[in-house]
C-alpha cells in the first residue's frame, strides 16, 4: 500500500479498497459468531520498520452479509394451543395443573432483519403463572461421514410477562435477532445452523411448560 520511506509528522490516512472475491468454488458464508461454528473475516496490516524499531500488526474484524434472495419468503404462520395433554416427554402427565395456553406466531420464516412477532393468551391456568419468556436457540450441526455432533444452545432469553397474567389478555411475542449471533439458516456439507424459538411458560409452583418451534432465517 505504502512505498519505503518516512512518514510525515502527524496524522496520515491511507484509503484503500478491494473487491471481496473467493478462491476457487469455496464460497464467502454470512459472518457467525457460535459455539461449534464460528465464520469470521478479519484484515491484518503489518508495518515493516528499520531493525531497531518492532515491526507493528493490528488486525480488525470486519462484518460480511451474504446476498439478499431474491423475491419474497414464503409467510408460514403458526398457530399454537398448550395444554397438558400436548405436552411431549413428560413422565407424570397426571400431576401437572390444568392449563390452557393458545397463540400464534406471524411466520417461521423470517427475514433476519426484521424481528419475530406473534401473540399468546392464557385462557385459563389453575396454578399460577410466574412468567413466561421468549428463548432464541441455535443448533449447530457440524462432523464429516464418520458421524455428527449436533448441539442446541441459547442465543438469548427474552421476558414477555411477569406475575400471574391476566386471563384471556393478548400478549405481544417481539424478539429483535442479535446480529453477530444469528445468520441466515445455513446448511453445507461439512456443518449446519439452524434456529429455533422455545415459549417457556413457568407456574408457581415450578412446573415449566416448553413449545418449540423451529425457524428459518433469510436475508432479503
Amino acid at each position: 500500500m505504502v512505498k519505503p520511506g518516512k512518514l510525515p509528522s502527524g496524522k496520515t490516512e491511507i484509503p484503500f479498497e478491494f473487491p471481496l472475491q473467493v478462491k476457487g468454488n469455496k464460497v464467502l458464508y454470512e459472518t457467525y459468531h457460535g459455539v461449534f461454528v464460528n465464520i469470521q473475516y478479519t484484515l491484518r496490516c503489518d508495518m515493516r520498520r528499520s531493525l531497531l524499531a518492532k515491526d507493528l500488526t493490528k488486525t480488525c474484524e470486519f462484518i460480511v452479509h451474504s446476498p439478499p434472495q431474491k423475491g419474497k419468503p414464503t409467510s408460514s404462520p403458526v398457530d399454537f394451543t398448550i395444554t397438558p395433554e400436548t405436552l411431549q416427554n413428560v413422565k407424570e402427565r397426571a400431576l401437572l395443573p390444568k392449563f390452557l395456553i393458545r397463540g400464534h406466531l406471524n411466520s417461521t420464516n423470517c427475514i433476519i432483519t426484521q424481528p419475530l412477532t406473534g401473540e399468546l393468551v392464557v385462557v385459563n391456568s389453575e396454578a399460577a403463572v410466574k412468567s413466561i419468556e421468549l428463548q432464541l436457540v441455535r443448533v449447530e450441526t457440524c462432523g464429516c461421514a464418520e458421524g455428527y455432533a449436533r448441539d442446541a444452545t441459547e442465543i438469548q432469553n427474552i421476558q414477555i410477562a411477569d406475575g400471574d397474567v391476566c386471563r384471556n389478555l393478548p400478549i405481544p411475542i417481539y424478539m429483535v435477532f442479535p446480529r453477530l449471533f444469528t445468520c441466515p439458516t445455513l446448511e453445507t456439507t461439512n456443518f449446519k445452523v439452524e434456529f429455533e424459538v422455545n415459549i417457556v411458560v413457568l407456574l408457581r409452583d415450578d412446573h415449566l411448560i416448553t413449545e418449540n418451534f423451529p425457524l428459518k432465517l433469510c436475508r432479503m
